[in-house]
């Protein structure tokens, strides 16, 4: 009854629907830049494989060219030394040729055989000059060849360099989304926290300055004697009256975390150190478990959603104090509560 007329005079004036659109308000933003940052990744990552494709193509025909340029520079070398042959012979055959002048003038009684000569090695001469001619062609084109390759070479390269810029610009786009993402994140682990205080509030103005029942830091502590007799996992009625309360608190807690914020209860089972052996629980893990699963069960059945809550059994290896005196070890066996993110 006093707890009834302390909180209807509490309730006087209901700053909550204030507090709640505030945090609807606030809630929806976050939840807008978390959209934004999701769909402008999605489109940089998409945007930053497809420059890495095209740069990898790029790199390849860079390659490519360059094997070619390569070939066609040695083909040019060969050219040119055919060409530097072709020419000694051109000259080997005019000198050949003044040779052969110069003996008809010498000798007139020759003149037929020197004239046979002189057309052989003119028609020679003419050959000779028009394999030069078609080297030198060959040498223009080579020319003309990998002045176009080195055009494009250079386009490759300007290519290379926008791509290159625009990948610096989408990696500096990425990096400020992450701390936006963080800045988030941050905020939302803040409300966690604060609706933990709230929950841990609650309790302790539900549940008082009970024996048996304390604040850990961020735990709230039952003593295993609250919650079950000795070397037993069933819950006693005392036990089940104490969770009620705390159901009752976690159903109103509930309704005012917003669902996006990935919150569970931890429920947390350990023993003391004396050894237990029993067909039941051949050891404080089994008990210290199956402790922690009867807490969670029990909530469940009092409508708390399987999926907020997680039950672990720790046996008696973390224990709160040393030592061997009955109440230290009292104090060692214990159900703790934690509110904390999946």
């Amino acid at each position: 009854m006093a707890l009834a007329r302390h909180r209807s005079r509490s309730r006087g004036i209901d700053y909550w629907p204030g507090f709640v659109d505030a945090l609807s308000t606030l809630l929806l933003v976050i939840v807008f830049l978390l959209s934004v940052f999701m769909l402008a990744q999605f489109f940089l990552s998409r945007e930053v494989t497809s420059k890495d494709t095209a740069l990898t193509k790029l790199n390849q025909q860079v390659e490519q060219l360059t094997q070619l340029l390569a070939l066609e520079r040695n083909a040019k070398t060969n050219v040119q030394a055919n060409l530097d042959v072709l020419q000694t012979t051109l000259d080997s055959k005019e000198k050949e040729r003044q040779r052969l002048q110069g003996l008809i003038d010498q000798n007139a009684s020759g003149q037929s055989a020197a004239n046979s000569q002189v057309a052989a090695a003119s028609t020679a001469l003419d050959a000779e000059k028009q394999i030069s001619a078609q080297a030198l062609a060959q040498v223009d084109i080579l020319n003309q060849q990998i002045a176009a390759l080195r055009r494009q070479l250079a386009a490759l390269e300007d290519a290379l360099s926008a791509s290159e810029t625009r990948d610096k610009q989408s990696q500096a786009q990425i990096a400020d989304l992450g701390s936006r993402l963080n800045v988030a994140l941050a905020q939302k682990v803040q409300e966690l926290s604060r609706y933990r205080s709230d929950f841990f509030g609650r309790l302790r103005e539900i549940l008082g300055n009970r024996p048996g029942i304390l604040v850990v830091g961020d735990r709230f502590v039952f003593q295993s004697e609250v919650l079950f007799e000795v070397g037993q996992a069933s819950i006693n009625p005392n036990g089940k009256q104490e969770l009620d309360q705390v159901a009752a608190a976690i159903t109103d807690l509930q309704r005012e975390i917003p669902p996006e914020i990935p919150w569970v209860l931890r429920v947390d089972g350990h023993t003391d150190k004396r050894p237990i052996q029993s067909v039941q629980f051949p050891s404080n893990w089994e008990l210290s478990s199956a402790r922690a699963i009867a807490v969670v069960q029990y909530l469940i059945s009092k409508g708390i959603p399987p999926d907020r809550l997680v039950a672990a059994g720790f046996g008696q290896y973390q224990p709160l104090e040393q030592g061997d005196d009955d109440e230290t070890l009292r104090r060692n066996r214990r159900i703790e509560l934690k509110l904390t993110e999946r």
